[in-house]
């Protein structure tokens, strides 16, 4: 693990920097506060800091208190040096963000003592941020297939269009959805159905662009956001996607299976005017007219899915709803 010691006097540091090297610690070494915080503002920056108080620049207490507040992740256990013992100094160190200090001259089993609580307190919060970021993950990725769930997806939608719209750029929009995905459930069994779900997310994700988002909208429908593509690009993804995903049969456990997607498709560029509500309505409706036209295939929506989006009586149709 690396430690940061921060002295202006040379000669404690380099005691100090032999002491830690010996315990087996990666030692950086700075002799002023100013490049104590220097040190700590990196990316690959030390986990545990030893800051001598009393530094020019900045003194230990400045630079406790500029991690605490510019740095709060990932945490770093911060002891202070300090040959100061009055109560009052002490709490000072401490309320600045200090976890701990030491009193100079101070006995090295002390020091390492003290080292072994740091590293088991950074050992307790890396796995609590672990146990955070699996929480998040779940809240907003679909548990099947590993993509943005319906809700996060059309969050991200919003974001989306609303940004598209500010800085005068197209966004595309597909909604794909499998075909005769019903007969695979009904004849083959939810653990095969699955299996061709996940297939068919790792054909989409293989085929976008790293900042293009993906999400499961319904049962076997998917909803995918291309920023910067007008209609011709939307259109090419559209096709590149429904040829990657029938190209070849899924292997199955009940053997191999050959699926097909169809697709409604829609730049926001053609129609500037249209909240993301709309939009989604626009590319319902057309992912339904290719359904209507024979299945796998791509289906740009037009005037009449204008139309009918903006019908008074229009129902959208739930998740995972079959398409005709």
């Amino acid at each position: 693990m690396k430690i940061l010691i921060a002295d202006d006097e040379q000669v404690s540091r380099r005691m100090l920097q032999r002491l830690l090297t010996k315990w087996g610690y990666e030692v950086i070494s700075a002799e002023d506060g100013i490049r104590a915080w220097e040190q700590l503002n990196t990316p690959e920056a030390p986990r545990i800091a030893l800051l001598d108080w009393m530094m020019p620049g900045r003194n230990g207490v400045d630079v406790c208190r500029d991690v605490r507040a510019h740095r709060p992740e990932p945490y770093t256990y911060i002891l202070l040096l300090t040959a100061k013992d009055a109560k009052e100094s002490v709490v000072e160190g401490l309320e600045s963000g200090a976890d701990d200090y030491l009193t100079k001259p101070f006995h090295p089993q002390e020091l390492k003592a003290r080292l072994r609580v740091g590293i088991r307190l950074l050992e307790l919060e890396d796995t609590l941020v672990q146990a955070r970021e699996a929480m998040r993950f779940k809240a907003t990725h679909d548990a099947l297939t590993g993509v943005w769930n319906r809700g996060t997806i059309l969050e991200t939608l919003d974001r989306e269009v609303t940004r598209s719209g500010r800085e005068g750029v197209s966004l595309g929009v597909l909604i794909g959805d499998l075909d005769h995905f019903k007969s695979v459930n009904d004849t083959c069994g939810h653990l095969t159905g699955d299996q061709v779900l996940r297939e068919t997310t790792a054909r989409i994700q293989s085929c976008v662009r790293p900042y293009d988002a993906v999400g499961r909208f319904g049962g076997e429908e998917f909803l995918i956001l291309l920023p910067g593509c007008d209609a011709t690009a939307t259109a090419d993804k559209a096709e590149q996607l429904r040829a990657t995903i029938g190209q070849c049969a899924v292997e199955t456990l009940a053997g191999p299976l050959r699926i097909t997607m169809s697709f409604g498709a829609i730049a926001t560029a053609n129609w500037p005017d249209e909240s993301p509500n709309h939009i989604l309505l626009m590319v319902d409706a057309a992912l339904y007219r290719a359904k209507e036209e024979g299945r796998n295939r791509v289906v740009m929506a037009g005037a009449a899915e204008h139309d009918e989006a903006h019908h008074p009586s229009l129902e959208f149709s739930s998740p995972g709803q079959e398409k005709k």
